[in-house]
Protein backbone atom coordinates (compact mmCIF):
# COMPACT_ATOMS: atom_id res chain seq x y z
CA UNK A 1 0.00 0.00 0.00
CA UNK A 2 1.14 3.50 -0.84
CA UNK A 3 1.88 5.89 2.07
CA UNK A 4 -0.21 8.54 0.34
CA UNK A 5 -3.21 6.24 -0.12
CA UNK A 6 -6.37 7.63 1.47
CA UNK A 7 -7.08 6.22 4.93
CA UNK A 8 -10.74 5.46 5.50
CA UNK A 9 -12.04 4.63 8.97
CA UNK A 10 -15.38 2.83 9.26
CA UNK A 11 -17.43 1.92 12.32
CA UNK A 12 -18.62 -1.67 12.46
CA UNK A 13 -20.95 -3.21 15.03
CA UNK A 14 -22.71 -5.88 13.00
CA UNK A 15 -25.90 -3.86 12.52
CA UNK A 16 -27.42 -3.41 9.03
CA UNK A 17 -26.32 0.25 9.09
CA UNK A 18 -22.71 -0.62 9.88
CA UNK A 19 -22.67 -3.35 7.23
CA UNK A 20 -23.89 -0.76 4.69
CA UNK A 21 -21.17 1.64 5.87
CA UNK A 22 -18.52 -1.07 5.49
CA UNK A 23 -19.71 -1.87 1.95
CA UNK A 24 -19.59 1.84 1.08
CA UNK A 25 -16.11 2.27 2.58
CA UNK A 26 -14.72 -0.76 0.74
CA UNK A 27 -16.17 0.38 -2.59
CA UNK A 28 -14.82 3.88 -2.06
CA UNK A 29 -11.37 2.58 -1.08
CA UNK A 30 -11.31 0.40 -4.17
CA UNK A 31 -12.05 3.41 -6.38
CA UNK A 32 -9.47 5.72 -4.80
CA UNK A 33 -6.75 3.18 -3.96
CA UNK A 34 -7.28 3.63 -0.24
CA UNK A 35 -7.07 1.39 2.78
CA UNK A 36 -9.80 0.78 5.34
CA UNK A 37 -9.55 0.66 9.10
CA UNK A 38 -12.62 -1.13 10.48
CA UNK A 39 -13.31 -0.24 14.11
CA UNK A 40 -15.57 -1.90 16.65
CA UNK A 41 -15.91 -0.54 20.17
CA UNK A 42 -16.94 -2.45 23.25
CA UNK A 43 -17.80 -1.04 26.66
CA UNK A 44 -16.91 -2.62 29.97
CA UNK A 45 -20.02 -3.97 31.64
CA UNK A 46 -19.23 -3.16 35.23
CA UNK A 47 -21.99 -2.80 37.77
CA UNK A 48 -22.51 -0.36 40.65
CA UNK A 49 -25.02 0.30 43.40
CA UNK A 50 -27.07 2.20 40.82
CA UNK A 51 -27.08 -0.72 38.39
CA UNK A 52 -26.79 -3.75 40.70
CA UNK A 53 -27.10 -6.35 37.94
CA UNK A 54 -23.89 -8.29 37.37
CA UNK A 55 -22.45 -7.99 33.87
CA UNK A 56 -23.78 -10.44 31.30
CA UNK A 57 -20.29 -10.90 29.83
CA UNK A 58 -16.83 -10.52 31.34
CA UNK A 59 -14.50 -7.98 29.72
CA UNK A 60 -12.56 -10.89 28.20
CA UNK A 61 -15.78 -12.31 26.72
CA UNK A 62 -16.77 -8.85 25.47
CA UNK A 63 -13.46 -8.43 23.64
CA UNK A 64 -13.75 -11.91 22.12
CA UNK A 65 -17.32 -11.20 20.99
CA UNK A 66 -16.26 -7.85 19.46
CA UNK A 67 -13.32 -9.48 17.64
CA UNK A 68 -15.63 -12.19 16.29
CA UNK A 69 -18.26 -9.67 15.14
CA UNK A 70 -15.65 -7.51 13.41
CA UNK A 71 -13.94 -10.45 11.71
CA UNK A 72 -17.29 -11.83 10.54
CA UNK A 73 -18.48 -8.48 9.14
CA UNK A 74 -15.20 -7.72 7.34
CA UNK A 75 -14.74 -11.23 5.94
CA UNK A 76 -18.33 -11.58 4.73
CA UNK A 77 -18.48 -8.09 3.24
CA UNK A 78 -15.10 -8.37 1.51
CA UNK A 79 -16.16 -11.72 0.03
CA UNK A 80 -19.53 -10.35 -1.07
CA UNK A 81 -17.85 -7.49 -2.91
CA UNK A 82 -14.97 -9.67 -4.15
CA UNK A 83 -12.54 -6.94 -3.12
CA UNK A 84 -8.92 -7.10 -2.08
CA UNK A 85 -8.89 -3.68 -0.38
CA UNK A 86 -6.57 -3.86 2.63
CA UNK A 87 -8.57 -3.78 5.88
CA UNK A 88 -6.95 -3.17 9.24
CA UNK A 89 -9.17 -4.27 12.14
CA UNK A 90 -9.28 -2.41 15.45
CA UNK A 91 -11.12 -3.56 18.58
CA UNK A 92 -11.30 -0.63 20.99
CA UNK A 93 -12.59 -0.32 24.53
CA UNK A 94 -14.92 2.61 25.12
CA UNK A 95 -17.90 4.47 23.77
CA UNK A 96 -18.37 3.99 20.02
CA UNK A 97 -18.38 7.69 19.08
CA UNK A 98 -15.21 8.47 21.05
CA UNK A 99 -13.44 5.37 19.68
CA UNK A 100 -14.31 6.32 16.09
CA UNK A 101 -13.20 9.92 16.54
CA UNK A 102 -9.91 8.78 18.10
CA UNK A 103 -9.25 6.30 15.28
CA UNK A 104 -10.18 8.91 12.66
CA UNK A 105 -7.45 11.33 13.81
CA UNK A 106 -5.39 11.90 10.70
CA UNK A 107 -7.75 9.88 8.50
CA UNK A 108 -9.02 11.15 5.17
CA UNK A 109 -12.59 10.00 5.77
CA UNK A 110 -14.79 8.55 8.50
CA UNK A 111 -17.73 6.36 7.45
CA UNK A 112 -20.51 5.45 9.87
CA UNK A 113 -23.82 3.69 9.57
CA UNK A 114 -27.14 5.10 10.63
CA UNK A 115 -29.38 2.98 12.76
CA UNK A 116 -31.93 5.76 13.18
CA UNK A 117 -33.02 4.64 16.63
CA UNK A 118 -30.95 6.96 18.79
CA UNK A 119 -33.08 9.39 20.80
CA UNK A 120 -36.32 8.51 19.03
CA UNK A 121 -37.45 6.38 16.13
CA UNK A 122 -37.34 8.29 12.88
CA UNK A 123 -34.41 10.53 13.83
CA UNK A 124 -32.32 11.53 10.84
CA UNK A 125 -29.09 10.51 12.55
CA UNK A 126 -28.35 8.19 15.45
CA UNK A 127 -26.43 9.45 18.47
CA UNK A 128 -23.07 7.98 17.37
CA UNK A 129 -23.31 9.27 13.81
CA UNK A 130 -24.52 12.67 15.01
CA UNK A 131 -21.60 12.93 17.43
CA UNK A 132 -19.12 11.94 14.71
CA UNK A 133 -20.56 14.44 12.22
CA UNK A 134 -20.36 17.19 14.84
CA UNK A 135 -16.86 16.48 16.18
CA UNK A 136 -14.73 14.71 13.56
CA UNK A 137 -11.66 16.48 12.15
CA UNK A 138 -12.16 14.85 8.76
CA UNK A 139 -15.10 14.49 6.39
CA UNK A 140 -17.81 12.06 7.57
CA UNK A 141 -20.12 9.96 5.42
CA UNK A 142 -23.28 8.61 7.07
CA UNK A 143 -24.66 5.59 5.23
CA UNK A 144 -28.24 4.45 5.67
CA UNK A 145 -28.95 0.71 5.49
CA UNK A 146 -30.68 -0.41 2.34
CA UNK A 147 -34.39 -1.13 2.64
CA UNK A 148 -35.30 -4.80 2.58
Amino acid sequence: MNENAPRIVVGVDGSPGSRAALRWALRYAEQCGGAVTAVIAWASSTFTEITPMPPALSDEDSVARAEWELRKAVDETSALLATSVPVHREVVSGHAARALLDEAQGADLLVVGNRGHGGFVGALLGSVSQHCVSHAHCPVVVVRPTAR
